[in-house]
This record gives C-alpha cells, sequence and structure tokens, in this order.
C-alpha cells in the first residue's frame, strides 16, 4: 500500500518556506527582530535540520524506507533515539527549521503561515502514514503511541 501524496513533503516545507517570505515581504504586520537579533534563527534552523537528518540516519541505519509515499515498506518501528520523543521527528524538524526562518524573516507575517504547514503536513501526511503503521505493526504501533507523542514528547 502506497500513499496517495500529490506534494512531497520537502516540497511542502520548500512552499512553505517561500510562502513565509513572500508574507514577509508583502504584510510585514509588526517587525519583532531587526539584525543582528534575527540571526539567531539560523540556530533554530540548523537545529531543526539536525533532528530530521538524525532521523533519516536512524531509518538508514534500521534498513527501513524513508520514502513518504511508502510507508507501507517499513521493516521496523522506529522507537528509539529521536523516535522515542517524536513519532515525526522529520516533520518536527522541518517545522522547527520554519520556525528558525520566521526568526530569520524577523515580521509577525512570516509567523502566519507556520500553523497551515503544521495542518498541511498533519492531514495529508501523518495521518495516513499512521493508519498504515497501525496495520502494519499492530498493537507494537498503539503502544508505542502511547509512549510518544504525535510532534513531541513523552507520555506517562
Amino acid at each position: 500500500m502506497s500513499l496517495q501524496l500529490r506534494v512531497p513533503p520537502l516540497i511542502w516545507f520548500l512552499l512553505f518556506g517561500s510562502l513565509m517570505w513572500a508574507l514577509n515581504r508583502v504584510t510585514p504586520i509588526a517587525t519583532l527582530l531587526e539584525p543582528p537579533a534575527n540571526g539567531a534563527g539560523w540556530i533554530l534552523v540548523a537545529f531543526g535540520a539536525g533532528i530530521a537528518v538524525t532521523a533519516m540516519l536512524q531509518f538508514r541505519r534500521a534498513r527501513t524506507t524513508i520514502n513518504p509515499y511508502t510507508p507501507a515498506k517499513s521493516t521496523s518501528l522506529m522507537s528509539s533515539g529521536v523516535f522515542g520523543y517524536s513519532r515525526n521527528p522529520i516533520y518536527l524538524g522541518l517545522s522547527l527549521a520554519l520556525c528558525g526562518w520566521a526568526v530569520v524573516l524577523g515580521s509577525l507575517g512570516s509567523w502566519l503561515a507556520l500553523p497551515l504547514f503544521v495542518l498541511v503536513i498533519t492531514r495529508l501526511q501523518i495521518e495516513p502514514e499512521e493508519a498504515v503503521l497501525s496495520t502494519l505493526f499492530g498493537a507494537a504501533y498503539s503502544d508505542y503511541c502511547a509512549r510518544v507523542g504525535r510532534w513531541f514528547g513523552r507520555k506517562g
């Protein structure tokens, strides 16, 4: 079973990053940070990218699919490392990178796109992936979901 995605998550990330830039240019609602303070956003971009890359490396080490179109080809349930803190560390990393980008841009207008990115990724990518993984891994996946938050956090 593969997902019926039309737009890959990385393209969504780039589209929303571009939208944030455009909103910053067209609707600079309020300047929150100016240079050099806004440069701190690059630290958050790097942190988010680091989380995403770490998760990708974990997929590679486990020799399981990282392809967002084919979660049914997963050969193991990832639940340790960064996956012990987020069921979706790649999407979390992309979201954090966009937060950093908003800081770099410095205006309130750029932040308007971030909740929409989270909504789009959740509805079009995460929820369909969860349905596939639930079917594939059954009770083990349910137990994992009970322990680790969709975006971040350990439960109970």
